[in-house]
């Protein structure tokens, strides 16, 4: 089954085919660094981090760009007001920029603690001003932009598919909704391309139309356009940014190049809190600092992956405790089994495990195998992270089915333990590693509780006293190996001897 994602330029499922395979370039509106990292943040940037490691276990490789607007982007999100970072950086008495790589460092440290890939590129804003200046000048000329006043604006009559991203038809647009009503303007949709800085703005460049900054939408095309070519596969972000912001960049980019911008258009939706929408207004704004005071970031990563990226997501701390223990259960079945690992690498022996009728690889094939295809399915439908979710869990008893027999007969005398078995273990903890950890993120490379570079202390105490009571059958010295097995009785470790040897188990 091929990969189907929604595509919003379409309204419709299609089937992903790279525009050069196997390469595919994916640019995502990045932060507008002005305070810390939100709830909203993390719906949004986990829902891409999971197309990512999606496309790159598939096979693609992807080029991810992803952008840290520190410029440009106006307080109504349109063509008026103050620039946020601007007038943050009023209030705290600092430098815009100074303000705008402090929470920049701050966003990549949750985004870290989040389980998020780097992207390949994070480009900002200020440091691409000459390519929006000469991006700007070609749609001077060839006619899709104006000048006035040192104000540039495009002209959105003059691209007769504007609309066609958010299904929005210009003549139906009443004069005034989420545009600056200017009368230097020759309709009221046109945007601004670059701003004339007015008297005291910091952030202000040289330009063919005098001192001033480029406009929020097109740092985005000139960015996405260097990194990833004319037409690239996909371009991620919010709902809430489909009008205006990525209208704007599908007129601005294909007016220019004559091109198609971007093949796929995914959007994530949006963040509710108890059922309100998340705002700063309404009082109920959550940074990711503050929920990670409470709960780990693997729990928050967790219960996001639970829903559909296209589906909203409410924040409560209720969803987040009831996600607590769905993950401390699956971590928990993954360091079980890695921790048998470890002693088995140390030396420590293991008696063949039958975990199901029939021998191991019959479960190897018949379960691991039966979970990566299911889970992949969902997968392919639209990154449907919670039936893959689903699937992984499925895993978990299994687990907890080898660790049983494992940790009641890790140590035998002398040590056994057919290639068979040691291989069905792998087997359960290489479908943790490359669908829990590879693909959701959620499943650490390696946990400290689980490493057991040497056997414990305790069960190499239990095994010497195992070897000497095994040496004091042999030499006939019963009430020696007697003593030596009640006095384990009394601390409850159960001997067990057969053909193969004494087993232990602690009760």
């Amino acid at each position: 089954m091929p990969l189907r994602v929604y595509n919003s330029l379409s309204r419709e499922m299609e089937v992903f085919e790279p525009v050069n395979p196997p390469y595919v370039g994916m640019y995502v509106c990045g932060p507008t660094v002005y305070g810390d990292a939100h709830i909203g943040h993390a719906k949004s940037y986990i829902s891409f981090d999971l197309v990512v490691r999606y496309l790159r276990f598939l096979g693609h490789k992807v080029r991810y760009v992803q952008n840290i607007t520190d410029v440009g982007h106006l307080t109504d999100d349109a063509d008026q007001g103050e620039d946020k970072i601007e007038k943050r950086a009023k209030l705290e008495q600092i430098h815009p920029l100074q303000l705008a790589q402090n929470f920049e460092r701050r966003f990549f440290e949750d985004m870290d603690a989040l389980g998020l890939v780097r992207p390949d590129i994070s480009p900002r804003a200020s440091g691409h001003i000459p390519e929006q200046i000469e991006l700007t000048e070609k749609l001077l000329k060839n006619g899709h932009a104006y000048e006035v006043g040192g104000n540039v604006y495009f002209d959105v009559t003059s691209f007769p598919e504007y609309g066609k991203l958010s299904h929005r038809r210009l003549e139906e647009q009443a004069a005034g909704t989420r545009f600056e009503v200017r009368g230097e303007k020759k309709h009221p949709a046109d945007f601004a391309l670059w701003k004339k800085a007015e008297a005291g703005h910091i952030l202000q460049w040289p330009s063919p139309w005098g001192m001033g900054y480029p406009g929020w939408h097109l740092e985005c095309s000139a960015m996405s356009q260097k990194y990833l070519g004319e037409t690239f596969d996909i371009h991620g972000g919010g709902l809430e940014n489909i009008f205006p912001h990525h209208e704007d960049e599908v007129a601005q980019s294909e007016a220019a190049c004559g091109k198609p911008f971007a093949k796929y258009w995914l959007h994530n939706n949006m963040v509710t809190v108890n059922g309100q929408k998340m705002g700063k207004s309404l009082g109920n704004f959550v940074t990711l600092r503050k929920a990670f005071e409470k709960f780990d970031p693997m729990v928050l990563r967790m219960v996001i992956l639970q829903g559909h990226y296209r589906s909203p997501f409410d924040y409560s701390e209720g969803a987040l405790e009831a996600a607590q223990a769905g993950y401390e259960r699956l971590v928990g079945a993954v360091k079980r089994i890695r921790n048998i690992l470890s002693r088995h690498a140390a030396g420590t022996g293991l008696l063949p495990l039958t975990l199901v009728p029939g021998p191991p690889s019959a479960f190897v094939e018949s379960g691991v195998s039966q979970v990566k295809k299911k889970f992949c399915e969902a997968m392919d439908d639209d990154f449907g992270t919670s039936a893959a979710l689903a699937e992984l869990f499925k895993l978990v008893p299994n687990a907890h089915k080898a660790a049983d027999f494992a940790e009641n007969l890790i140590l035998t005398t002398p040590p056994q333990l057919p290639p068979q078995t040691i291989d069905t273990i792998k087997a359960i903890d290489e479908a943790f590693r490359k669908l829990g950890g590879d693909v959701l993120g959620i499943i650490k490379d390696d946990y400290d509780e689980a490493r057991g570079s040497a056997p414990r202390l305790d069960d190499k105490l239990i095994g010497m006293l195992v070897g000497m009571r095994e040496q004091a059958r042999k030499s006939k010295n019963f009430p020696l190996s007697d003593q030596i097995r009640k006095e384990l009785d009394e601390l409850g470790v159960k001997l067990e001897d057969g053909p193969g040897g004494t087993t232990w188990r602690v009760e």
